[in-house]
């Protein structure tokens, strides 16, 4: 099969059937790895750039002189060929010769001995890098096995780079991983890749992208803000280019189309490619050159068993609870649940607790036993040991009781001990969607959920250590999948308020993905949170669809990833039992389907609160305007606004918005003291209403994007004290809190608010959260977070304008 796809005046035509072919070959063999010259021969078919003539010296064989003078040029390379070594010029596997065929024998004879000797001796001091083939085996005995696995020698043609610069070499490779399936990779490429990615500023080593969800093109517009490309491109000083764009993305689209094809989501592939990577591709005359490739694969495995996420909003929304591991004589975790469901407002005649001997607690009727129930249950919540919930998931599918599960209890896979236990229930549960029957289970080891629009909470917090969130829920979903991260957030900062709170904990059926998908489509939510710890096999993928899905309705996406570090990653494993996979590869996948990505735990709620309020405001541009009573404030205000995640400018102030300022201050005696530039310095002197009339003023600019206001509490004219008996109260309508809250629903650009002040003006702060304005205590995480949201807001636009193109 041979497959053709163009973009503008390219088109590239990919051989499947010749590439397969080779798979098939080296599968045959025993192989789940292609030699170099394979590599180059798959490479030919692909449509991308030519490779360098080669050709195989198999060990026993004696190539005349007539082939051996074949190749062009003063020099030839020779390479090792093996299908264990893959670092192979650090055992002296590869050599440049001259061109003449005694020089050739002699290269060619003396590696296929001094070979085996430095890679045995590599591997007697680094036994942890062996081979499979080779573990415990040393002496003579090593050297041997190596000699046996050689092929025999590349003998490749030798082509002189255009410049042996910093920077002139890329690296281009697709693998496979197991949370975001297919994944592209692109960047400065040479000996030293893996320190650059380290050493350089995120985004300018290397590019990485889901193949699923994206093209040629559009890699290559992220491939653009690179040092890679600005040294190919020739834009850096004393450099000129020596690749065209149109080769790039003949490039990149040709390995994301092989790898959408040799991928898990494509169910009739042959193979899947584990991993292609060629490093480096060199330059010669406008010439593409693969100077070493690897490529390993493996067949298809099993097709995982569908969920029936269908099955979420009865979880989300039931009509009736039923719940197990109440106690009758004492407060714990069932009783406080049962509690808190009925505090929320759920009704309690619609609420059953399997409860034998007991005929009601705390007014909710009992049964002995799941098959007693006398109504079908839409939520059924699992507050008993671990132990017990193997059996009980057999009796839940038998007799169809619930639509949805929540499984509280831990001992579910986050210890080794209870592994088995895990992956019984597991077994259990996919047999069940395997068969097209059983309910969807959220958890284990889960905190539950609390669904404003559902009117229940299963938490297991007594209400009384719970936040109190008082008013009307936001449009908004939490999900977490570390319930304590959530309680925490909303205890720091009740003004969240989400509409649900859905503790995933360690997605022993339903995902993360399943669940972002659910809100995607929900027309009562337009904010989403997210905290993940990892994803199960494939849902990485799912997890960004579906952020991708949400961001197309016009929706605003926080997220944070937990285990970025190896010892994150053992951290995060043993409390919900997760698989932490890279962070580089899982941040850009997600950053790619339009998540706004936190860095931090502060970032993430600070986001959040943000997206909750200024959801429904017109983000035009990134433009600012800055204004403080407090000169510091205006200053740390304008060195917020650039980091590697994201970049404000100073909005350039039109004549108009400049005149109504400066009539302001002369009708309030301060033009002696202002300036009217940007940021602006208002002075201690300036009022609550001057104020509120310079935000007004400067959010209702022409040029200006956004504001972020200093509202200076401890200067001596403005009303901001808790104290009711006081002239400066903030209880005055004359108040910034007062006159801010009239002003705000007015305004159609976001406006951030600073109170930068100690404890007395907590309470200032609540009332102008309560207001309804983003409130800081700091000016730099005002602007850091206003400028990070607004960049993702950008984002999100250009992500449905371009959808809206295609």
């Amino acid at each position: 099969m041979q497959t053709h796809f163009a973009f503008g005046s390219v088109q590239v035509s990919i051989n499947y059937d010749a590439i397969t072919a080779l798979l098939t070959r080296a599968d045959s063999q025993g192989r789940a790895t292609l030699f170099e010259f394979e590599v180059y021969d798959l490479l030919r078919e692909s449509g991308a750039e030519t490779p360098p003539t080669c050709m195989l010296l198999e060990r026993g064989t004696r190539p005349d002189d007539a082939v051996l003078s074949s190749f062009p040029g003063d020099s030839v390379v020779l390479k090792i060929v093996s299908p264990t070594i893959v670092h192979k010029s650090d055992v002296g596997g590869v050599r440049v010769a001259r061109n003449t065929p005694d020089a050739i024998r002699s290269a060619w004879r003396r590696m296929l001995y001094d070979v085996p000797e430095n890679y045995a001796a590599f591997l007697e001091k680094n036994p942890e890098a062996a081979p499979l083939p080779y573990q415990d085996l040393d002496g003579d005995a090593l050297k041997e096995a190596i000699a046996r696995d050689i092929r025999g020698v590349l003998l490749v043609e030798f082509m002189e780079p255009d410049s042996k610069e910093f920077g002139n070499e890329l690296i281009v490779g697709i693998r496979k991983t197991r949370e975001f399936g297919m994944v592209l990779g692109a960047g400065l490429g040479g000996t030293d890749t893996e320190i650059y990615a380290e050493r350089f500023r995120k985004g300018q080593a290397v590019t990485l992208c889901s193949t699923a969800m994206t093209d040629g093109a559009q890699f290559f517009e992220l491939f653009k803000r690179t040092l890679s490309y600005k040294k190919l491109a020739g834009l850096t000083r004393g450099q000129r280019r020596i690749v065209t764009d149109e080769q790039l993305i003949e490039c990149f689209s040709s390995f994301i189309d092989m790898a959408n094809y040799y991928s898990p989501l494509n169910p009739d592939a042959p193979f899947h490619i584990e991993e292609l990577e060629i490093n480096p591709f060199a330059y010669a005359d406008y010439l593409m050159v693969p100077l070493d490739g690897m490529c390993r694969f493996s067949r298809p495995g099993s097709v995982p068993v569908s969920r029936p996420v269908d099955q979420i909003d009865a979880l989300l929304h039931p009509k009736t609870i039923g719940i197990i591991g109440v106690s009758a004589s004492r407060m714990n975790f069932g009783r406080i649940i049962v509690r808190n469901i009925l505090g929320a407002g759920f009704p309690s005649e619609n609420v059953r607790i399997i409860r034998a001997g007991e005929t009601s607690i705390d007014g909710v009727a009992c049964v002995p036993d799941l098959a007693s129930l006398d109504c079908p249950l839409d939520l059924f919540v699992v507050a008993v040991g671990a132990q017990q919930v193997p059996a009980l998931v057999d009796s839940l599918v038998e007799l169809d009781a619930a639509k949805g599960v929540m499984l509280i209890p831990g001992g579910l896979g986050e210890t080794e001990d209870s592994k088995e236990r895990a992956a019984e229930v597991v077994a259990k549960i996919r047999a069940a969607h395997a068969r097209g029957t059983g309910p969807v289970f959220l958890g284990g080891n889960c905190m539950g959920v609390v669904s404003r629009p559902g009117r229940y909470d299963t938490w297991f917090i007594p209400e009384e250590k719970l936040p109190e969130l008082s008013g009307d829920p936001h449009r908004s979903a939490f999900i977490s999948q570390s319930g304590a991260f959530m309680l925490t957030r909303l205890s720091q900062c009740p003004e969240l308020n989400p509409s649900y709170m859905v503790s995933m904990g360690n997605q022993t059926d339903l995902t993360l993905g399943d669940m972002v998908a659910h809100f995607a489509d929900s027309e009562t939510v337009d904010v989403i949170a997210v905290y993940a710890e990892g994803f199960n096999n494939m849902d990485g993928l799912v997890f960004c669809q579906s952020v991708r899905r949400a961001i197309l309705a016009g929706k605003d996406v926080i997220f944070y990833k937990a285990g970025r570090t190896p010892e994150g990653k053992s951290a995060t494993s043993g409390h919900t039992a997760s698989l932490a996979g890279e962070y580089p590869v899982c941040e850009s996948c997600v950053r790619q389907a339009g998540a706004i990505v936190a860095q931090s735990f502060t970032q993430f709620q600070n986001l959040f609160m943000v997206a909750e309020r200024l959801q429904g405001k017109v983000i035009r541009g990134n433009r600012l305007a800055a204004m403080s009573g407090a000169g510091f404030e205006a200053v740390g205000m304008a060195d917020s606004i650039q980091s590697d995640d994201y970049r404000m400018e100073l909005a350039p102030l039109s004549t108009k918005t400049t005149q109504a300022l400066e009539t302001l201050f002369v009708a309030n005696g301060l033009d002696a003291l202002v300036s009217v530039t940007n940021p602006l310095d208002i002075t201690p002197g300036a009022n609550d209403q001057v104020h509120v009339k310079a935000i007004r003023l400067l959010a209702e600019g022409d040029n200006v994007d956004a504001v972020v206001a200093g509202l200076d509490p401890m200067s001596p004219v403005m009303r901001t004290l808790a104290d009711p008996d006081t002239p400066l109260t903030m209880d005055d309508e004359r108040s910034i809190a007062s006159l801010l809250a009239d002003v705000l629903p007015t305004l159609e650009t976001p406006v951030i608010g600073v109170v930068d002040g100690g404890r007395q003006y907590d309470p200032l702060a609540d009332r102008l959260k309560a207001s309804g304005l983003c409130t800081f205590r700091t000016s730099d995480q005002a602007v850091a977070t206003l400028a990070q949201y607004i960049e993702g807001r950008l984002n999100s636009h250009f992500l449905r304008e371009s959808f809206l193109k295609k």
